[in-house]
Parts: structure tokens; C-alpha cells; sequence
């Protein structure tokens, strides 16, 4: 295995990805990318792990693709550069499409794809210090592979504008534009990220998983009644889940789910 990313399991059941080229500012290149694959692939199909943590070690979360690739992009063959593209689509496939709740923590640079790794995650931390950049056009590309999960996170007017200029923006502009949850200052994003653990590990890994699917399902979808129809059985599947059952007996008889620890009290239900 590839040691550009570390990997740890923790007892409670999250999972901690964290890239590990420090001093290429995280940079993505072929071994990181199909490690990380085979990480989200794997954790998506282990029903212990309940979150994964996807972070970075150094200056930058991740400043794009490795210089290495870069060179070898205008030296392949159109088929090889299209597998090429497909490997990163698959990883963004798997970070988005892991049935986990996925919560990217963001320091320093994440540009390129860099960027597209955070708006694939579900929820995203930044420091204040933080910046974004959707480079490619600075370099003759664009961000085609990355473009469906920026365009469904800041939308398309916002990135006519980033990718065009391939400018970079700040944490707080990330913020508003919906690219990230929440800015903290430096020294506070892990409280930030173990604030964040604890209400996702007291919810339902079921239900967590199963609202992933329904997000996807309804995105872009008329409300007709087929929709209507789809979403009902979703419901009815929740409700007769055995999370579901277990959720609805732990409130009425006021205690706590089976699968939530201690991290934070749980929010107040109906009366």
C-alpha cells in the first residue's frame, strides 16, 4: 500500500483518511488516487465504520494533481488519458457514493483536485486560513471530472465565474458559495471536526446511508408521481428498518439508541 495516504481505524467506528505528502503540498498522483479508492470502496462495504475523516498532514489540504501526471498528460495517447480520468472519476464516485457519511477537514490550499475531493465529501470543514481554486484553466484543462460535484455544490453561475478565472477564493467565500459547512479559526478545527463526529456517530448508520441514496434518487427529479411514489417507499423502508424500529423505541421510552455513544446529548424529539 501506497504510504502517501495513512489510514486508522478507531474503536467508535471512525475512520480516519489522511493524505501524507506533506512536502508536495498533498499533491494527487496515481498511487494516492487508487489507494484512496480502494479506502472508500472498502470502508463503504464494512458495516463497523460508522464516519470517515478525510484530512490532510501539512501546509495544504491538496494542491491538485502531482506535477508527474501533469507531464504525462500531454504525452499519452486520448484512450490513456481517458483511463486516466476514469480513475479519478471513480474515486470521486466512491467518496460520494460511500454509504458512510464522509466529512472532509480542510487546511491550507485545496485547489484543483484538491477542491473536487472536498465538494465529493458530504459535510466540509475549513481554518479561516483556507483557500480554494479551481486551477485548470490556469494551465490549459478544465475541471471536467470533479465538475458534476462542484457544479451540485456552489451551482452553476458560481462556477462560471471560478472556473473560468481560475482565481482562488477564500474559506469565507467557500462559505458562502456552499462549498464548505462551517469556518473555524486554525487552532479550533479539530474541536470543529470532533463536534461534528459526535452528532454523526449519535444518528442512524442506517438511516445516514439511506439518506444518501434519497438525496441522489430526488436530485433533479420532477415531482410527479413517480417521484412521489419513490420517496413513500423510501419512507415505509425506513420505518420498518430495524434502525427505524430502534429509533422510535428509544424515544418514546426516553433513552438513547443502540447505536449512539456519549460525544453530545442527543437533540430534543417531539413531545
Amino acid at each position: 500500500m501506497s504510504q502517501h495516504v495513512l489510514f486508522e481505524r478507531r474503536e467508535d467506528g471512525v475512520v480516519l483518511v489522511t493524505l501524507n505528502r506533506p512536502h508536495r503540498h498533498n499533491a494527487c498522483d496515481g498511487a494516492m488516487i487508487a489507494h484512496l479508492t480502494r479506502i472508500f470502496r472498502d470502508v463503504g462495504a464494512d458495516d463497523s465504520a460508522r464516519v470517515v475523516v478525510l484530512a490532510a498532514r501539512g501546509a495544504s489540504f491538496s494542491r491538485g494533481a502531482d506535477i508527474e501526471r501533469l507531464r504525462g498528460f500531454g504525452a499519452d495517447t486520448f484512450d490513456a488519458n481517458v483511463a486516466e480520468a476514469l480513475e479519478l472519476a471513480q474515486l470521486l464516485k466512491a467518496i460520494h457514493q460511500c454509504p458512510r457519511p464522509v466529512l472532509a477537514v480542510v487546511q491550507g490550499a485545496a485547489f484543483a483536485e484538491g477542491a473536487g475531493l472536498v465538494a465529493a465529501s458530504d459535510i466540509a470543514i475549513a481554518s479561516e486560513t483556507a483557500s480554494f481554486a479551481f486551477t485548470e484553466a490556469s494551465f490549459g484543462m478544465i475541471p471536467s471530472v470533479a465538475a458534476p460535484y462542484l457544479v451540485a455544490a456552489i451551482g452553476a453561475r458560481a462556477c462560471r465565474r471560478y472556473f473560468l478565472t481560475a482565481e482562488s477564493f477564500s474559506a469565507a467565500e467557500a462559505l458562502r458559495l456552499g462549498l464548505v459547512h462551517g469556518v473555524v479559526p486554525d487552532g479550533d478545527l479539530a474541536a470543529a471536526r470532533d463536534v461534528l463526529l459526535g452528532r454523526l456517530l449519535a444518528a442512524s448508520p442506517e438511516a445516514q446511508g439511506s439518506a444518501k441514496e434519497l438525496i441522489r434518487a430526488v436530485t433533479g427529479r420532477a415531482d410527479n408521481d413517480t417521484l412521489f411514489s419513490d420517496t413513500a417507499h423510501r419512507a415505509a423502508k425506513a420505518r420498518a428498518s430495524s434502525d427505524g424500529r430502534e429509533g422510535v423505541a428509544a424515544l418514546i421510552e426516553k433513552r438513547k439508541p443502540r447505536w449512539a455513544g456519549d460525544p453530545l446529548p442527543p437533540e430534543p424529539g417531539p413531545e
